[in-house]
């Protein structure tokens, strides 16, 4: 345990809450930074800041006061995206705060094809301009997430070609996080925190099918149509091209990179995969690819017998009710909703879970 101060933003969301978790099993200080008190993480030591925004400058000033090191949470996505990452720096430089690690995105630059990961670039360059020392955490997609990209009709669809994406576990994200607020050295580093082997969705589909038993398959939309399929929504223009995007940047193979630097943050196994247990089951590849895609997907199916039997007992088993209007993973629903799901479709899968945000 140290003496100094650690403030975490997006404390409620699902990186936020486990770095939190992490920090306050160790015996850390902390500061949550949070929109709603009443779904802050009841952490031992924790102390708890209300922001209304990462806009509010001077409320985000007060709230890190006094911490050496800020944990920067990206917000959702918005049109005001950059202005208010950049907002949220000149807060935590004028609070006087030592050092900032921000959660980034893999191979963030100005001309990506994913073009909300335009947004990272732009706000690593901001903090590198600010001169507070920083930690850059670049993240791809989270294997957690690719079963809520699966429609009502089995189907994953977009234009990701044959791409590949190295993704990783939120877990891993959280314990290599937790590596660099804790330890020495990571000042003016950047660490591409990925999964260990990178994957097509046509795989991931595969991988899908045979663990829950469902037919799912993976459909390479041409970007005309992944376009047009996405206009029933009604999204503004910057949103449906975050959504079509976030499969065209993954033909263009900008999530394919496999790093070692989770292993590297953990000490020579990657913290979320060493005490995983294997499941077994017939494959034709020799890669043995998406272990933790396999875990992730027995799990939800697991998760969904649960759920059937909590109704047949009379429990929604979802007391905060975030899986009604959309019965499928909570990550589909609520205001909340991340840009590669557009709003009215439905997983086969389903996974309660506390916040309705996918990526943070």
């Amino acid at each position: 345990m140290r003496d100094s101060l650690i403030a975490i933003t997006g404390a409620t969301g699902n990186v936020g809450s486990r770095v939190a978790k992490l920090l306050a099993a160790r015996g850390e200080r902390q500061r949550l930074i949070v929109r709603d008190a009443d779904r802050a993480p009841q952490l031992e030591g924790a102390e708890v800041s209300v922001v209304s925004g990462y806009a509010a400058t001077d409320e985000l000033r007060r709230a890190v006061q006094g911490a050496e090191t800020v944990f920067l949470i990206p917000a959702h996505e918005s049109a005001t995206r950059v202005a208010e990452h950049a907002s949220a720096v000149d807060a935590i430089v004028a609070a006087g705060v030592h050092r900032l690690v921000y959660l980034s995105w893999v191979n963030a630059s100005p001309d990506l094809v994913f073009t909300f990961g335009r947004h990272h670039f732009a706000t690593e360059q901001h903090i590198r301009a600010s001169g507070i020392p920083f930690t850059f955490l670049r993240m791809p997609f989270y294997v957690d997430v690719i079963p809520s990209l699966v429609g009502a009709d089995g189907i994953i669809s977009g234009p990701a070609g044959d791409g590949r994406v190295a993704a990783v576990l939120r877990d891993d994200i959280a314990e290599s996080a937790v590596a660099t607020l804790l330890g020495e050295g990571h000042v003016g580093k950047t660490y591409n925190l990925t999964g260990s082997e990178a994957f097509t969705f046509t795989e991931a589909a595969k991988v899908m099918s045979r663990v829950s038993g469902k037919s799912i398959r993976f459909h390479n939309e041409t970007m005309d149509e992944a376009y047009a399929s996405r206009a029933k929504y009604g999204a503004p223009d910057w949103e449906v091209d975050g959504w079509v995007t976030t499969y065209a940047g993954v033909a263009a193979n900008e999530l394919s990179r496999v790093s070692d630097d989770v292993r590297i943050l953990s000490r020579g196994a990657s913290p979320g995969m060493s005490r995983r247990i294997p499941i077994a089951w017939p494959t034709s590849s020799a890669r043995q690819p998406l272990s933790n895609l396999r875990e992730e997907v027995t799990g939800l199916v697991a998760d969904e017998l649960h759920h059937q039997d909590d109704q047949r007992d009379g429990h929604e088993g979802d007391p905060e009710g975030r899986n009604r209007a959309h019965p499928a993973l909570t990550a589909n629903t609520g205001r909340h909703r991340r840009h590669h799901e557009p709003p009215g479709r439905t997983s086969p899968f389903r996974r309660p879970r506390a916040t309705s945000s996918q990526y943070y």
